[in-house]
């Protein structure tokens, strides 16, 4: 009886357990990184009071910040299939932290133009490297729970910096340029050091964009993380409006989206082991139903607590997307191509980031009920896309595990 009682797993190691060394150095480093992910939240403040440009000005400038993200990924793909994962993650850390402090000690227009762009193109380079990093060292049956771990120490990191950089910010925006390069710095050093590199070595089958391109499969999946991401990110683009359009202060939006980081920080570890589990397609496609329903429950809310109450719908939507996202990137991709799969999935993000504004600002000018009656419709679309391509994920799935065998 004692030596089975020994032999049982624990709680915690059934959550955390059975992942190497390298793959902890990645989710420590991610977690410093977001701790000090201070500059970006604050980037339009920043650039309207510290450097007094317009918001016309302001938003122009945050534009050529999305297009060098689109390109960022694309880009930090090709590096991680042809360089390294180690050396793109870590190089693009490093150029982070430069940029970063010259963005802060940039005056001029043409040089804070010069540095938005430069760090769009670099910011979130380690993106695809990190993805890939996670699809080689993580089995395929435990890479949804590798990926929820990172996923939660994004969004627990992410918080702190939110609130420290908030308070950091009345005594000097300097401060949040200086601790973003401190911690990206740390991250990239980080990787090198401890993370061996992964990369598959080159061999006949080496390929470029076009064959992922040509791979219809992971095109549909991509233009349906198209669909969730414009969806999603009206979180942090028009809901805003939507709630101070209401008449109420900007307070409500901050303490309505409070909920989003308790629920993630607090649900998201109770319910990944089990949700790791189950089929990624359908697990993904039933997250992406509730983060659309809980976006068009927004047209009847009007209160603080009514929008805190659908930020906690789409919330426990987006936990159980948690790690399936990235699962799905890699049971796709084959094993030499895994960078350039993964940044064109990171390309998909990019773009969302800059259709949500766009086209979400001229919906909610419309009326509340045409801006989240449509994202809610996007959103269920892109669950039943999802549903539609399961099957074929599986078949993928299942000859990737007979090929090694072969």
């Amino acid at each position: 009886m004692t030596s089975i009682i020994a032999d049982k797993p624990s709680l915690l190691q059934t959550r955390i357990g059975g992942f190497p060394r390298a793959f902890w150095v990645l989710f420590g480093g991610t977690f410093v990184n977001r701790l000090g992910t201070m500059v970006e939240p604050f980037i339009g403040i920043y650039l309207t009071q510290a450097r007094g440009l317009s918001l016309g000005t302001a938003g122009l400038v945050m534009a050529v910040f999305g297009i060098g993200s689109l390109v960022s990924q694309l880009v930090a793909g090709w590096l991680s299939d042809h360089v390294g994962r180690r050396a793109t993650l870590t190089g693009g850390m490093i150029a982070t932290a430069v940029t970063m402090i010259a963005l802060g000690y940039s005056t001029s227009l043409p040089a804070i133009v010069a540095a938005m762009g430069v760090l769009g193109l670099v910011v979130d380079a380690y993106r695809p490297a990190s993805q890939a990093l996670v699809a080689d060292l993580i089995p395929a049956h435990d890479r949804s729970r590798a990926f929820g771990l990172l996923f939660w120490a994004i969004n627990l990191g992410f918080g702190v910096a939110m609130i420290a950089g908030g308070w950091l910010a009345q005594s000097g925006f300097l401060w949040l340029f200086w601790i973003d390069a401190v911690t990206s710095v740390i991250f990239g050093v980080l990787v090198w050091r401890a993370v061996p590199e992964t990369r598959p070595e080159r061999s006949r089958e080496a390929g470029g964009f076009l064959d992922v391109l040509k791979d219809r499969l992971m095109v549909t999946y991509v233009l349906l993380t198209l669909l969730y991401t414009f969806v999603y990110l009206q979180a942090f683009t028009t809901l805003p409006l939507a709630v101070t359009g209401q008449g109420l202060p900007p307070s409500a939006y901050g303490l309505a989206m409070a909920v989003n980081g308790v629920l993630i920080v607090v649900v998201q570890p109770l319910v990944s082991h089990w949700l790791a589990k189950r089929d990624a397609s359908a697990t993904l496609a039933l997250g992406m139903a509730v983060v659309a329903v809980g976006f068009a429950f927004t047209a009847f809310v009007s209160t603080t607590a009514g929008y805190a109450v659908t930020v906690a719908v789409w919330t426990l939507g987006e936990v159980i997307t948690a790690g399936m996202a990235g699962t799905l990137v890699a049971t796709l991709a084959p094993a030499h191509l895994r960078g350039r799969y993964s940044g064109l999935f990171g390309f998909a993000w990019s773009a969302g980031g800059l259709l949500a504004p766009l086209i979400g600002t001229r919906l909610l000018g419309l009326g509340q009920e045409a801006l989240w009656f449509t994202v809610g419709a996007l959103g269920l679309l892109a669950a039943i896309g999802q549903l539609a391509i399961a099957p074929a994920v599986r078949r993928r799935a299942a000859a990737q595990l007979v090929v090694p065998a072969t």
